[in-house]
């Protein structure tokens, strides 16, 4: 019934786990994210594609062409 018991135990390790796996996602996380910092501080090609593609920007001279593809659900 206390610290020491079998139930108490079982909780600790299950919540062990589950920091263990939170953990775990979190590396991968920053993994990413500095392999994203290291190619934003190895070329400018990188800040291209982020300001075109998150941000919407364009080179002088640039045209922005957006293409519709038709749906593909049969209509009714």
């Amino acid at each position: 019934m206390g610290d020491g018991s079998v139930s108490k135990a079982r909780l600790y390790q299950y919540q062990l786990d589950n920091l263990k796996k939170e953990i775990q996602i979190k590396q991968q996380r920053n993994a990413a994210l500095a392999a994203e910092v290291k190619n934003l501080r190895k070329g400018k090609e990188a800040i291209e594609e982020i300001a075109r593609y998150d941000l919407g920007m364009l080179k002088k001279g640039e045209t922005f062409f957006q293409v519709i593809e038709p749906s593909t659900k049969n209509k009714l």
